[in-house]
């Protein structure tokens, strides 16, 4: 982390992952995602992540498309709050 700017190197979306914001919790493991390139999609907390990062409507992921149905998606990574800020003043998300 820089001091003089308060800057940390984010964890960015790969080729195939986009950016998505939680917008709903349908219990369980799944979460309705609006992602960036305009899709909404319904996403899966896979099992590595369900008890060890808690989730919640509008926290910031990175979204991994299904190969095979592209209205589903895994989520790969979660930003918390200060990290979201970051990402949204540098302008990779609205």
């Amino acid at each position: 982390m820089s001091e003089e700017s308060g800057r940390r190197n984010l964890r960015m979306p790969n080729d195939d992952e986009v950016f998505a914001v939680v917008t709903q919790h349908n219990g369980g493991n799944h979460v309705r995602l609006q992602c960036e390139d305009g899709k909404s999609r319904m996403g899966r907390i896979p099992g590595r992540m369900k008890f060890r990062t808690w989730i919640n409507e509008e926290d910031v992921v990175i979204a991994e498309p299904w190969d095979w149905d592209d209205d589903k998606a895994n989520i790969e990574w979660r930003y918390d709050g200060r990290d979201a800020d970051q990402l949204r003043d540098e302008g990779h998300i609205q």
